[in-house]
């Protein structure tokens, strides 16, 4: 199954996005990996709280409406962050497009059983 090369654009981008900013990506020792990991964690948290800021979640606060505008753009700042995350784990576009394909069928067999119980090594092929 080939890859879609949107995809793939978008990992050269964000390369050379975190090349830009002096961030390198590739060679990393353990702390160092450690250390991206972290940071981009955390980046993608503030992330998904910019996008819950988005959407109207104060019960008690009637002045808030749904920003549908930003709540994109922090979809799209969640991707940039997810893809130097996955570039400091060593994962290509293709090995995301693959490891997706395969934890989606798990995903569905899952479903498909009632997914009443965890199994642990249902995902260790990925």
């Amino acid at each position: 199954m080939e890859t879609p090369d949107q995809l793939r654009e978008l990992w050269r981008m964000q390369k050379a996005l975190n090349q830009r900013i002096g961030v390198q990506t590739d060679g990393l020792n353990d702390a160092e990996q450690t250390q991206w990991v972290l940071n981009y964690c955390r980046a993608m948290s503030q992330e998904i709280a910019e996008l819950t800021d988005s959407v109207p979640w104060k019960w008690w606060a009637k002045y808030q409406k749904f920003d549908p505008q930003n709540a994109r753009v922090e979809v799209v700042d969640l991707f940039h962050f997810l893809i130097s995350l996955a570039q400091v784990l060593g994962l290509s576009a293709d090995d995301v497009f693959q490891a997706y394909v395969k934890k989606n069928e798990v995903n569905f067999k899952r479903q498909e059983s009632g997914y009443t119980q965890k199994d642990e090594h249902d995902s260790k092929h990925i």
